[in-house]
């Protein structure tokens, strides 16, 4: 068997530092195979000398960066939001003492394999899920094989195909301190079809769902081994239609998880009876994904959900005393001054809940965002998303929305815009110990008791 050096490639610690739960995915699954495995992360370990060391302590066979995301998908970040030119200084660094074949994953690679692969200048490129590929991969090159270089997965894992990650304790210590929370998938897939979302590319159209004992007892693990106490589900949308989130609550119930823990939820059918469920389970707060303010926008980028139907959730949550932060992005297909308009009076329906509103919408490939982009002459056929590209409506000007949306915010600490506005804030939270999600802590909440 082989030895694989898996190195998670990310340096964003905005709004704060996210555990590379990818990198400890595949380890889970690689260990399995009876390859020695070590991980490796830039973020909490440091790039340069360091990971020359390790490299050269290890001398792995094969070496897989892990690649999150390719930009921080944010309008007004710029250059500085775009993260593959630091990975193939990365790649680059590594290659002047390292001469074995280098494989890319993760779900920044599977937006444009082909031309990741190539821009980074690396051996090989596994699209979408790694558990099975990579340690093929490391098994074939063992053997002498000649794999493809981009190597794609014939069909999706079931969910309970998914490895365990294998959680390394000497980076636990450091997301610990810096957010407080590590993170977990309870199911992959996303079975809307929202026309800007890549997760069905990324991850497969329907809802793949883990056995909730398993995820209770690796949180349980997590919690006696590692001294985790919150945790952050990174599914799509943790409360998918079929209830199978629900079923994962009973479960931890039932085994007397004593955990807290958030997770990105749909505002859509998601009633008191619900979120009480869940509020015994540990549930602390949510982050919503209406991703537009008014019926006009919704149906723009086919979320097939009203508004209506996110105030009745909303309203749900401050009735349960669960704090709730709402995604909203202004600009993007059908937008124009009319609906600019209602969409900032809706967002004050919203009432103490918090809110952060971004302009424009990243334009992905193989995205109806994309085809729609191409007929409007925003972008032309053959025009390359490696770089980020966004949306913006033509029924209105850009500036002028801009300004709109931040007077309506002004002098708000539960609305955010622009996300720098947010970032600042969060980072004055930080220097006062504050740790965890932290928008939860931007306004107080009537329930909230004072001192």
């Amino acid at each position: 068997m082989s030895r694989v050096l898996l190195l998670s490639s990310n340096l964003c610690t905005d709004p704060y530092p996210v555990y590379p739960l990818g990198m400890a995915v595949v380890s889970g699954a690689l260990q399995a195979a009876r390859h020695q495995v070590r991980q490796y992360d830039c973020l909490a370990q440091g790039a340069g000398e360091n990971l020359e060391a390790a490299i050269t302590e290890f001398e792995p066979d094969l070496l897989s960066i892990s690649l999150r995301n390719i930009d921080d998908v944010n309008s007004f970040s710029g250059e500085q939001g775009w993260y593959l030119q630091q990975v193939k200084d990365l790649v680059a660094d590594i290659r002047r003492n390292y001469s074995r074949p280098i494989v890319v994953g993760g779900p920044g690679l599977t937006l444009m394999p082909e031309a990741i692969a190539d821009f980074l200048k690396v051996d090989y490129a596994i699209v979408g899920e790694g558990e099975r590929s990579l340690p093929e991969l490391a098994a074939t090159l063992a053997a002498g094989g000649n794999p493809p270089r981009i190597i794609r997965n014939d069909r999706p894992l079931a969910g309970h195909e998914f490895a365990s990650p294998l959680f390394d304790p000497a980076l636990i210590p450091y997301y610990l301190r810096e957010s407080g929370i590590l993170n977990l998938q309870t199911k992959r897939g996303c079975a809307f079809r929202c026309d800007y979302c890549s997760y069905p590319l990324l991850e497969g159209g329907q809802f793949r769902v883990r056995e909730p004992s398993l995820v209770v007892a690796e949180l349980q693990r997590l919690k006696r081994e590692l001294q985790v106490d919150k945790v952050f589900f990174t599914d799509s949308i943790f409360n998918d239609p079929q209830g199978n989130y629900l079923r994962l609550a009973e479960e931890m119930l039932r085994q007397g998880l004593d955990l807290q823990w958030a997770a990105f939820f749909r505002p859509q059918g998601l009633g008191r009876p619900e979120l009480a469920l869940l509020k015994r389970a540990g549930l602390y707060a949510l982050e919503l994904g209406p991703d537009a303010a008014s019926d006009r926008t919704l149906a723009g980028i086919n979320k097939r959900l009203t508004f209506a139907e996110v105030l009745e959730v909303n309203r749900a949550c401050l009735e349960e005393r669960l704090p709730a932060a709402h995604f909203v992005i202004f600009g993007g297909p059908d937008e124009d001054e009319a609906s600019l308009a209602e969409g900032l009076d809706n967002l004050e329906q919203l009432g103490i809940s918090v809110v952060f509103a971004f302009s424009g919408i990243r334009i992905h490939p193989d995205t109806p965002l994309q085809q729609r982009a191409i007929a409007e002459g925003v972008i032309s056929a053959d025009s390359s998303l490696l770089k980020p590209v966004y949306y913006f409506s033509p029924l209105l000007d850009r500036e002028k929305m801009e300004a709109t949306i931040e007077e309506s915010f002004a002098g708000r600490p539960n609305r955010i815009f622009p996300p720098s506005e947010g970032l600042k804030r969060i980072a004055v939270m930080k220097n006062f110990g504050y740790r965890g999600l932290m928008w939860d802590q931007l306004v107080r909440f009537p329930w909230q008791t004072k001192g």
